[in-house]
């Protein structure tokens, strides 16, 4: 291996390492105090900063890195909670969409600062 290649590779060794920590760290904080995942608070966030509070389900499956049928069981479990909603398209009987509620909302201002503290402290 040439040196430019086990540099490369001691760096991608250390990005994972501190994916890892940050993730553990955001995954362990956001559930103790506010009962979310890490995914569950992205989806979250991502549906409160789009238009009409809400998006279609393919859009989200691209802005969470998920799969169709993860997503899918991920908006089920936060539909049951009363935190988003699915609507029909208007447009296209075919699309569906999710949007996040008032209770989502709440959860999620309550989460952000939690988020935020754990970022502080795992990245700086």
């Amino acid at each position: 291996m040439s040196t430019t290649g086990s540099s490369l590779m001691g760096e991608w060794r250390q990005l994972l390492a501190r994916h890892a920590r940050v993730s553990e760290a955001l995954e362990r904080e956001l559930e103790r105090h506010h009962r979310l995942s890490v995914t569950e608070f992205e989806a979250l966030r991502h549906l409160a900063e789009s238009d009409d509070n809400g998006c279609r389900l393919q859009q989200l499956v691209d802005d969470v890195h998920m799969s169709q049928s993860a997503l899918s069981r991920l908006i089920g479990r936060l539909a049951d909670e009363g935190l988003v909603e699915r609507r029909s398209c208007a447009e296209d009987r075919r699309g569906i969409f999710a949007v996040i509620t008032d209770e989502g909302r709440r959860r999620l201002a309550e989460a952000t600062p939690t988020h935020e503290a754990v970022l502080e402290r795992t990245l700086r």
